[in-house]
């Protein structure tokens, strides 16, 4: 059976060198330089990340958007000052993110020429085709005082205010964090007033049309970028699908989702990654809930080379519910990571978070780094944490760290973690009862993840994941 390994230091890959975006748009600007000469900023100044910056800043046009371009003004800021990750970093202490800096990456700068086929279903559907927004579908069907679509298309003043206000306001991630806020050439708005419960999920649909042959080097970069503002007593469903195209090619999706929900609202969140084996896909969800406000998401993630996700939720009043569930599978050459950050702040928040993993290939990789703290304000806090991870090949890896942080002195919380293969009981249950021994296996590995795709809130969505799961599966036995 497998067991934790950590993989050594690899040295850094010399300095690419970057595409011109494809049709670039010209525009004045004044040249990007560090935040200040002293020994600090030097020190985290790093020319492939500045060289970076000045690519995507060249690749899209000014804003017309006042919030967008105060955006991208602060993200080229933070982005002077903050190195590439390397594996001396301890957030990427297991997640080697060399291959992308070693790649030739060219922003995507124009809307591509691109025709989506319409899912077999009555919700409302949004196309988002290399981080620009293309197609919408069934919009009508939704209450006429909520807004789905593009912030240059938003013309109610309201709204506007509530959106830059919340984007002003918002706290600051990593680098990949930055290079989207740089990057995205539109910002996807769903509005939700008070008072509004939307019966149907909205649906946004992540295509990756661009991308370079294997062994070329070329990685096409897109910054898809989303905001949900959900106002008090408001609820949604939001189903977050991102999908290939055509082929493995190698592409890098680096996108942004921002959830703010208000007090007593709702949030269900389902994210489904099904990305080429090929690509690099690095997704932020920063969510922010006001008092008695709930957000649930359920993740699965199969697709991508290097898939990282990065969740933090912050709780900003009592009685708030965060409930996660994902799943990851890596059945080829593939790193699956989860870094999740649960901040809870005031009485009576209630979090629970199930993680599961299955490495069924040699060469796959899967991380976990779950931080859940509970602060002295937090009393009566109920958290709870767990990450079951299943090896199913020798070398398979998998690298976990829950990790539970108390101040609060009046709480119920628990965390645990679990790393094996398949119990050599249950195979023997099943051949006592005259089932084959590889029946029995598709069989447990398959309910090892049916925990969390049952929790899908949507049959169609669901059972499109059961289908691609039991292929994938199929595919790595």
């Amino acid at each position: 059976m497998a067991a934790i390994a950590f993989t050594p230091q690899v040295q850094r890959p010399p300095l690419p060198l970057f595409s011109a975006p494809k049709y670039p748009k010209p525009k004045t600007r004044v040249p990007l330089q560090p935040l200040s000469s002293s020994s600090t900023s030097q020190l985290s100044y790093d020319p492939f990340v500045h060289q970076l910056a000045e690519s995507l800043d060249d690749s899209l046009p000014s804003s017309s958007s006042t919030a967008l371009q105060n955006l991208r003004d602060s993200s080229v800021q933070t982005v002077l000052s903050t190195p590439w990750p390397t594996r001396k970093d301890e957030p990427f202490r297991f997640t080697d993110t060399s291959f992308i800096k070693s790649s030739e990456i060219t922003p995507i700068s124009c809307p591509p020429s691109f025709s989506t086929t319409p899912e077999d279903t009555k919700y409302p559907h949004l196309d988002i085709v290399d981080g620009f927004l293309v197609n919408s579908i069934n919009l009508s069907e939704l209450p006429s005082e909520v807004y789905v679509g593009s912030l240059m298309k938003l013309s109610d003043e309201t709204i506007m205010k509530r959106v830059s206000e919340f984007l002003s306001s918002s706290s600051q991630g990593d680098l990949f964090w930055s290079i989207n806020g740089i990057g995205a050439p539109d910002l996807t708005v769903v509005y939700v007033p008070a008072g509004c419960r939307v019966e149907n999920p909205i649906c946004l649909r992540y295509f990756a049309n661009e991308g370079g042959e294997i062994r070329s080097h070329k990685l096409p970069l897109s910054n898809p970028r989303v905001l949900v503002l959900v106002e008090d007593g408001g609820e949604i469903g939001v189903i977050e699908e991102f999908l290939g195209g055509d082929g493995d090619k190698c592409y890098w999706v680096n996108s942004v989702l921002e959830v703010g929900i208000g007090k007593g609202g709702k949030v269900k969140h389902s994210y489904v990654q099904n990305q080429s084996v090929n690509a690099a896909h690095v997704k932020w969800s920063s969510v922010r809930q006001e008092s008695a406000s709930t957000y649930e998401l359920v993740e699965i993630s199969t697709g991508g080379k290097l898939s990282r996700h990065n969740l933090h939720v912050q709780q900003l009043g009592p009685d708030t519910i965060t409930q996660l569930s994902t799943l990851h599978l890596s059945a080829r050459n593939q790193t699956q990571d989860l870094h999740s950050s649960i901040v809870l702040d005031h009485p009576r928040g209630y979090s629970r978070q199930l993680h599961k993993c299955i490495v069924s290939h040699s060469e796959g990789k899967a991380v976990f780094d779950g931080n859940v703290k509970v602060n002295r304000y937090a009393q009566q806090t109920d958290g709870g944490q767990l990450t079951r991870s299943l090896l199913l090949a020798p070398r398979a890896t998998v690298n976990v760290k829950p990790n539970l942080q108390i101040i609060a002195d009046d709480v119920k919380c628990s965390h645990g973690a679990a790393i094996s293969d398949l119990e050599e009981t249950q195979l023997f249950y099943f051949l006592a009862r005259g089932i084959s021994l590889e029946a029995a296996r598709k069989a447990l590995v398959y309910s090892f993840g049916a925990e969390v795709i049952e929790g899908l809130p949507y049959a169609w969505i669901k059972k499109k994941v059961e289908t691609q799961m039991k292929e994938l599966l199929e595919g790595s036995s």
